[in-house]
């Protein structure tokens, strides 16, 4: 996936804004095709299956994030239907209601294919991280290691106990498999405002 413009990002918060004030109202929500004024190559992007997360933080503090891991939707509609989903499903929080909104700032994540990786190779900020064993399994983006200041490790760790694991799952035959995210804030376009 190529990095998308300033206009696509924009446009992409206003939709997950958009399906988030829906999802609080009850309602229905449906991903827009992509305004013409964007060029033919954000206008692809955005129609090009993707995996992504939208991240809710009310207050500076998480209210709900919620994910599709599989590049099998167009990434208009997988972040407005997760944005949805952060605001209701994410059985860590109540549902977001209409009041909260305004108060709630998002974050969008959009994955990079998964790759497999050594423990190692993981640089925590850079990479998220996948772990599985069994029926079990974990995912962590790679914000969440710069958030909590972690070391490979730790980020190793985290995402084992996550998922369920002994922490340590990672030296002891968890798969491991990592990837990128092209982060995309509200809070970040609205400072580079003129």
């Amino acid at each position: 996936m190529s990095p998308l413009s300033r206009a696509a990002r924009r446009w992409l918060l206003e939709l997950a804004r958009g399906a988030l004030e829906a999802a609080a109202r009850g309602e229905s929500f449906q991903a827009p095709p992509p305004p013409s004024e964007l060029s033919a190559t954000d206008r692809e992007e955005l129609r090009r299956p993707c995996a992504a997360f939208v991240s809710l933080h009310k207050l500076g503090e998480l209210r709900g994030c919620v994910g599709h891991v599989a590049f099998d939707t167009p990434l208009a509609e997988v972040v407005g239907e997760m944005a949805q989903a952060a605001a209701l499903d994410d059985d860590r929080f109540p549902p977001v209601t209409p009041d909260e909104v305004p108060e709630i700032d998002i974050e969008i994540s959009l994955l990079s294919p998964f790759f497999p990786i050594r423990p190692e190779q993981v640089i925590a900020g850079t990479h998220g991280l996948l772990v599985r064993r069994g029926l079990y399994r974990g995912l962590l983006l790679p914000q969440v290691a710069t958030a909590y200041h972690w070391s490979g490790e730790q980020f190793l760790g985290e995402a084992c106990r996550k998922a369920g694991l002994p922490q340590d799952a990672w030296q002891h035959g968890a798969a491991l498999e990592a990837f990128t995210a092209e982060v995309i804030e509200e809070a970040e376009l609205a400072s580079a405002e003129p």
